[in-house]
């Protein structure tokens, strides 16, 4: 028992770094709290400091979920790799170490995604990439892959097998999404809402 909550700490605190704003201070001497909407996430990042910025931000905030949930593993613990991918999530969205000011939860979840269902993050960044391509939407494209991935999870389950754990882990991280989001659905539905202009 001891061994599996000092695991869920360490991926809460993986996912706690916050990749925005040390790749802000660092590289850029800005504080992307200060700009935007005030988001750690990759988002925000590309809007604020630029493209490449972003990808750095971005693949980060990816890595450390895959990192999180591939902890368990790495140290032979018996708990599903997904309960500590959700760990690092909640660390991305609270994070310990920028004052529980973090992202909104979309590129961890992915990097959780990358690391316990390969072929359903690849089903899921597609998705995300064609909305994108479409909406010019970084919010709505995130809610559109969210949507994706439930509607993966439960054919497979219907085609191949049902992974219960994965259903109802991609089910309360795509809520947790869209609960985030809820802001930008306003400002969407208001015609508000930033578009991307790199694509």
């Amino acid at each position: 028992m001891v061994q599996i909550i000092l695991i869920l700490i360490l991926a809460y605190l993986l996912g706690s770094i916050p990749s925005g704003l040390i790749i802000g201070k660092v590289f850029y001497k800005t504080d992307i709290r200060e700009h935007g909407s005030g988001n750690l996430g990759g988002t925000n990042t590309f809007r604020t400091l630029g493209v490449k910025a972003g990808l750095v931000v971005t693949l980060a905030d990816i890595l450390k979920g895959t990192l999180a949930a591939s902890l368990p593993v790495l140290f032979s613990i018996d708990i599903n790799p997904l309960l500590a991918g959700v760990f690092a999530v909640v660390g991305h969205t609270y994070p310990i170490f920028a004052g529980f000011r973090g992202g909104k939860a979309v590129a961890t979840s992915g990097g959780v995604l990358l690391f316990c269902a390969p072929y359903l993050f690849v089903t899921v960044l597609v998705a995300f990439f064609i909305s994108l391509y479409i909406t010019k939407y970084v919010s709505l494209s995130s809610m559109i892959a969210g949507i994706t991935a439930i509607l993966f999870a439960v054919i497979e389950g219907f085609v191949q097998k049902w992974d219960i754990p994965l259903l109802i882990v991609v089910f309360l991280l795509v809520s947790f999404v869209i609960y985030r989001h809820r802001a930008n659905i306003k400002r969407i539905m208001n015609k508000t809402e930033p578009k991307i202009k790199w694509l």
